[in-house]
């Protein structure tokens, strides 16, 4: 643990070196300075409840995704890979207090689950940076893991993504605030989704590429799907808007990526998007795999990024 500890406490570049400086997560909330208490509700967390830098001050690596269920199984692959003492008993949920979402702290990685999309990530996003900001956080990376539909890729391809795009294909977040749209990049690290790539190329079996990922408000008729209750489109529309959106880079369709590229990225937090495709959508809408395939396919982004964490650690050619 010590060394782990250490190590996580330099200051990192994308490229692994060392430089002198911290990066801090910001808020942009001038509000937050003059609370007495900041209560993270939805965390079951709080400033006068919980000792935040105390039990967060040393983390480095924070990874989402979706379903709790998975982000305890990578909790428990990075408690391996880590080699820490604590046996598999003792990973605790942080935020058991709540049924919103989960939390799991190994060493220096933060691991939380946010729910399927955009509301839910986005209010997990704001109590998250939060928490990062009250912690004193410094150098913080965030990687969100999941699974994605593809467009004209083989199935159990992980997609790196350079750009988060909307459903017209553009790279923006429009949210409503009060009565006024409000618009804001979604540009992600493009070191750190070359390094994740580079790394990619180490693993065995292991198909991977960058490319845009679209983030859509629905899964049905939002991603064109012809199988929901609903369906206001032909399929020859659904072809064609699937074929535009591959010419124009996108590789793989979600629901999370906008709000949080454009979260992290007016927060201070490198960040980076890594999703593994379950079906290629200009062949068909449903994921038909089997439960073992599936699995298997799910672990890939887990995979890479346990890579890339050790990688940042100095602790990947030990295991080797």
């Amino acid at each position: 643990m010590a060394s782990i500890l250490s190590a996580s406490n330099k200051s990192m570049r994308s490229d692994g070196n060392t430089y002198v400086g911290k990066r801090f997560v910001h808020v942009k909330n001038p509000y937050l300075d003059s609370m007495d208490e900041d209560i993270l509700y939805h965390l079951d967390l709080g400033t006068k409840t919980h000792d935040l830098p105390a039990m967060f001050g040393d983390v480095k690596f924070v990874c989402v995704g979706g379903s709790p269920k998975r982000m305890k199984a990578f909790a428990l692959f990075m408690q391996k890979e880590l080699r820490l003492e604590e046996s598999r008993e003792d990973i605790k949920d942080i935020c058991a207090g709540t049924d919103r979402y989960c939390m799991y702290k190994i060493g220096p990685v933060l691991s939380i689950s946010h729910g399927m999309g955009i509301p839910s990530i986005s209010i997990m996003l704001h109590e998250l940076i939060k928490l990062l900001h009250h912690a004193q956080c410094c150098d913080v990376t965030i990687i969100r893991i999941g699974t994605s539909g593809g467009i004209g890729i083989t199935p159990g391809s992980v997609v790196i993504t350079d750009t988060a795009v909307d459903s017209f294909f553009k790279p923006r977040f429009e949210q409503i605030i009060l009565d006024n749209i409000v618009t804001r990049s979604t540009e992600l690290d493009k070191a750190l989704a070359e390094e994740l790539f580079n790394y990619s190329k180490e693993i065995p079996n292991f198909p991977s590429l960058i490319g845009h990922t679209m983030c859509t408000y629905d899964f049905y008729e939002g991603q064109g799907r012809l199988d929901g209750a609903l369906c206001s489109f032909s399929r020859e529309k659904k072809v064609d808007y699937l074929k535009r959106a591959y010419k124009a880079g996108i590789r793989n369709i979600e629901m999370e990526s906008t709000v949080f590229a454009a979260m992290c990225r007016l927060c201070g937090l490198k960040a980076a998007v890594v999703c593994v495709t379950l079906l290629d959508r200009l062949e068909c809408d449903q994921i038909n795999l089997p439960r073992d395939v599936l699995e298997e396919f799910q672990q890939r982004p887990q995979l890479l990024i346990s890579r890339f964490i050790k990688k940042r650690l100095g602790l990947h050619d030990q295991r080797s």
